[in-house]
């Protein structure tokens, strides 16, 4: 099975929004796929486990097998680094918020992990008020500052 891509998925609030969940189906719908989801900067495991839980789930649906699912450290970019020093993945699927939320966007994290010599996809669902941005929002404003910010 040499054409088999390997897609690591990175997201975090968005690991089981519609929008992603297209790109999965559309991608395993193209060609044979094996993909991993990796949530890094959690604030604990147990808000991982149920993230992990869920989006798994959710993403094995759309793609017709098998995620594994991966829980990182603090900083996204070690974390993802780390997954395709381990992994040997073909290509990138970062999912975030919107530009006007997303701290991933603010940081330049998917020109960040271009630099590591592999193909990156940007997934944000749309800027439109959902329960899903004010629920991000509200939780956003509750986390504490990254370290090192």
């Amino acid at each position: 099975m040499a054409d088999l891509r390997r897609t690591l998925i990175v997201a975090n609030l968005t690991a089981s929004t519609p929008i992603l969940l297209q790109e999965v189906e559309q991608r395993a719908d193209e060609r044979p796929t094996k993909f991993a989801l990796l949530i890094p900067n959690v604030a604990s495991k147990k808000t991982a486990d149920w993230t992990l839980d869920t989006a798994v789930r959710l993403l094995q649906k759309a793609a017709g097998g098998p995620v594994e699912g991966l829980v990182g450290g603090a900083d996204p970019l070690e974390s993802i680094r780390q997954a395709l020093a381990e992994g040997s993945y073909d290509d990138v699927i970062i999912s975030t918020l919107p530009k006007r939320t997303s701290e991933w966007l603010r940081r330049d994290l998917p020109s960040r992990v271009r630099e590591l010599g592999v193909p990156v996809t940007v997934i944000t669902p749309p800027e439109e008020p959902s329960s899903l941005q004010a629920f991000t929002e509200s939780f956003s404003a509750k986390a504490p500052p990254p370290a090192g910010a």
